[in-house]
């Protein structure tokens, strides 16, 4: 079984109390279209499946592990980047990284630029 994973009777466990919070007028936790809903029937199961299979539900669960010890596990919500997205955020953090460096006094690594020699030495002697 795999970690992040929920047995069998941890999903029933977690739909159950779902299915509860939904039929006493909790919120909803996804939009979910009027059609949809007339699909569903307004079922509470049905709804908290599907936010379970969604993985908006913020539940976790604590599994008591032979060794007194304890496994937490939560659902991981996994967000889909594209390309273009990762090079805007590298872009955006090197430019922050610049910005820093200047304030602090640090001159970016330009090849133009002569390097400035030690003198300091060759006058002592």
């Amino acid at each position: 079984m795999a970690k992040n994973q929920f047995t069998k009777y941890e999903t029933a466990r977690i739909l159950g109390a779902r299915a509860l919070q939904i039929a006493m007028d909790a919120p909803l936790l996804l939009k979910i279209p009027e059609e949809e809903l007339k699909i569903m029937k307004y079922d509470a199961i049905k709804i908290a499946e599907r936010e379970l299979n969604e993985e908006v539900l913020p539940i976790s669960i604590d599994r008591p592990m032979p060794d007194r010890r304890e496994e937490k596990l939560r659902a991981i919500k996994v967000e889909k980047i594209n390309d273009e997205e990762i090079e805007a955020k590298e872009k955006e953090v090197e430019k922050e990284i610049e910005e820093k460096a200047e304030e602090l006094g640090f001159a970016p690594d330009d090849e133009d630029e002569p390097a400035i020699e030690d003198t300091s030495s060759s006058e002592e002697q």
